[in-house]
């Protein structure tokens, strides 16, 4: 499966501390609509921790893909809720 990280402009998807960085931004925006701030930056800062020693290249590749993933899906769901447009099949 190819990398959805190609998605993403290169200087997010090749660090992972600005992938943390923008998963942290989004979290903030999402829970600031949702009020449930703390709870979501906590879940986000979680899966970072919990994997900040893996050493498997493939390992973070799927970590770094997923986080691509997740950041990808919001952005298209913001872009359908501003457009009216439906983005994904």
């Amino acid at each position: 499966m190819p990398s959805l990280q190609k998605a993403l402009p290169p200087e997010l998807a090749d660090n992972v501390l600005r992938l943390y960085r923008e998963c942290l931004r989004r979290a903030k925006y999402i829970g600031h609509q949702k009020h449930n701030t703390e709870l979501l930056v906590a879940m986000v800062r979680q899966q970072f921790k919990k994997n900040m020693h893996e050493t498997d290249p493939e390992k973070i590749q799927k970590m770094k893909d997923d986080a691509a993933r997740g950041l990808i899906n919001h952005i298209l769901y913001e872009s359908e809720k501003i457009t009216g447009r439906k983005f994904s099949g």
